[in-house]
């Protein structure tokens, strides 16, 4: 910060007035000498630079040097803007169904296909197009039925800042249910029992569960039934024991969305040590579960084609989930608990990856683990959360 130099007294006899503050950017004028002792005080320096002239002194003001050339124009009120309405409006739907979390969502049919035996087919694609759509539809909901909550917390969040209005949040939760259920219809019958269970307990969460006891189970039991729902849809005429094939793995994600749904409950006030480390508990079990069968001993005579990948998805779901986690154990606070719910929701992608590896398809964990650094990328321009 600049200081003032103190004001210079033009006569001896009078004493210096203090330097005033009224334009921070230019430097106080000297005193001027009192009546008293007849003098005069002299002006400042002209506000471009040119000299001072004494008080009284004929002559014409020198004026100040003209720039050569036109004046370049302010740019027009009406004129193009680099940021329109339109683009606006799409960057506020685009945090309300926080887009940068889909990438978390095609896993779970890809998983459940891969648990179910089968190769993904176009009954898959389906399955990952209704979940993709049930997924959009819950978080339209969601910030729908908090947006008293987020006007006091979040207020910076797309209905309470008035860029996305209520009714608008609502009917997209409505249209983008009705498209995933159309998209299950078109895999069958048995997929499109699973996806209508799904849907109904997106809605009972955001609408009931969401700040009861119940809310972490019904948001494991959403996720668990998403990757059923790949299994249904891949095997449609063997759906008994495609799904029987597939719970193992619907438990292990379920699990894990549990224990974050659990911490995201303290994200906005923060102050849990007991969410964080439960959940820290949670991960590293299902770290083991993921991992130990690469290095099973019945898994051994497998070629390392196979076995590698398993081990390689499970440690990059254990570097996802565990040190944010632990971060927030240490210490509770809303930012470092937010962190830790933004890195949970990213570690679906290689906990995904791990599963499918773990069931036979490699291929498909790889290239789902490829999902990963995408979203995470995504998740600074657009929070998950």
């Amino acid at each position: 910060m600049l200081s003032r130099g103190p004001a210079t007294a033009a006569a001896p006899a009078t004493a210096a007035a203090p330097a005033t503050a009224a334009d921070p950017g230019t430097a106080a004028d000297p005193a001027t000498a009192g009546a008293r002792s007849g003098g005069r005080g002299s002006e400042g320096p002209c506000a471009d630079g040119s000299p001072a002239r004494a008080v009284g002194s004929g002559g014409p003001r020198p004026e100040a040097p003209r720039p050569d050339g036109p004046r370049p124009e302010a740019p027009r009120p009406d004129g193009p803007r680099p940021d329109g309405p339109r683009r606006g409006r799409l960057a506020a739907w685009a945090e309300l169904l926080r887009v940068s979390a889909l990438f978390t969502v095609p896993g779970d049919a890809l998983a459940g296909a891969a648990a179910a035996g089968a190769r993904p087919s176009r009954r898959t694609l389906l399955a990952v197009g209704t979940s993709l759509c049930l997924y959009e539809a819950g978080m339209a909901l969601n910030d729908w039925s908090d947006r008293d909550e987020d006007a006091v917390d979040r207020p910076h969040r797309p209905i309470p800042s008035g860029r996305v209005s209520p009714a608008a949040a609502l009917a997209a939760a409505g249209a983008l249910t009705a498209a995933g259920l159309a998209l299950a219809a078109r895999a069958g019958r048995a997929p499109l029992t699973v996806a209508t269970t799904l849907a109904a307990a997106v809605w009972a969460y955001d609408l009931r569960l969401k700040h009861t006891a119940a809310g972490p189970a019904a948001m494991a039991t959403a996720r668990a039934l998403d990757l059923l729902l790949g299994a249904a849809a891949t095997r449609p005429r063997a759906t008994t024991p495609a799904l029987r094939a597939a719970l193992p793995h619907a438990g292990l994600l379920a699990a894990h969305t549990y224990a974050v749904t659990a911490v995201s409950r303290h994200e906005t006030q923060g102050g849990s040590t007991t969410a964080p480390l439960a959940a820290l508990a949670t991960c590293t079990a299902i770290t083991a579960a993921t991992t130990r069968h690469a290095l099973h001993s019945a898994a051994r005579s497998r070629p390392p084609a196979e076995r590698t990948p398993v081990a390689l998805t499970g440690l990059v779901y254990a570097h996802t989930a565990l040190t944010p986690l632990l971060h927030a154990a240490l210490n509770p606070s809303p930012p470092l608990t937010r962190r830790a719910v933004g890195a949970g929701i990213r570690a679906m992608i290689p906990l995904q990856a791990a599963l499918a590896a773990r069931a036979g398809a490699p291929g498909t964990g790889l290239a789902l683990l490829g999902l990963a650094p995408i979203a995470r990328r995504l998740a600074r321009k657009v929070s998950p959360t």
